[in-house]
């Protein structure tokens, strides 16, 4: 898929030395890991497909020998400099088996859950969880949400931000989520000064 390619050019331009050297050691995910990801979610997005065909995550994944752990994506967090890791596709299918509870939210802000997405949480099977923020996902995770409002798309990228809590859409496709991150100059992976 060449958005996926131009992405991953991307990372490979932007990443510091050591992180590419790191990044270099993981592999695609399994065909059989793939197909499990699109069976349990048939509207997975083909650019995520793709993007899990080269990298099969960031976040601490073990390949062989070598752990790693490299942030490659971004969102709207810090004005796009927050970085985040791309979950492998076990730990994606693993923690989207939880239901994401967003009603206690309602109790304080109306505004602190988006509109376009569904009041009363992210359920099992209607999520991808597939990012968490270089603070291990304590502060910020991505959603892919397939269970969305009327007024929200189905294939909408979900941001969680924690304290003060949040959910946001950042996107309305995972596709337009990656070019933004590339229309964005990969920002996320610049040094801090």
């Amino acid at each position: 898929m060449e958005l996926i390619n131009h992405f991953i050019e991307g990372l490979h331009e932007h990443l510091l030395p050591e992180e590419l050297e790191e990044l270099q050691k993981s592999h695609g995910a399994s065909p059989e890991d793939l197909e499990e990801l699109r069976r349990l979610y048939p509207d997975c997005p083909e650019s995520l497909l793709s993007l899990l065909k080269n990298i099969d995550g960031t976040f601490w994944r073990q390949y062989g020998e070598e752990k790693i752990a490299v942030c490659i994506l971004g969102s709207d967090v810090e004005d796009g400099r927050y970085p985040y890791y791309l979950l492998s596709t076990q730990q994606m299918i693993d923690s989207s088996k939880e239901e994401v509870d967003t009603s206690y939210l309602s109790e304080y802000e109306e505004d602190d859950v988006d509109s376009r997405i569904n009041q009363d949480g992210l359920y099992p099977g209607t999520y991808i969880h597939f990012s968490d923020c270089m603070n291990n996902g304590g502060t910020s995770s991505l959603f892919i949400d397939f269970n969305p409002t009327d007024q929200g798309v189905s294939g909408q990228i979900v941001c969680f931000l924690h304290d003060p809590d949040e959910f946001k859409v950042i996107a309305d496709s995972f596709d337009e989520y990656v070019q933004g991150l590339i229309d964005g100059g990969f920002v996320f992976l610049e040094e801090e000064e």
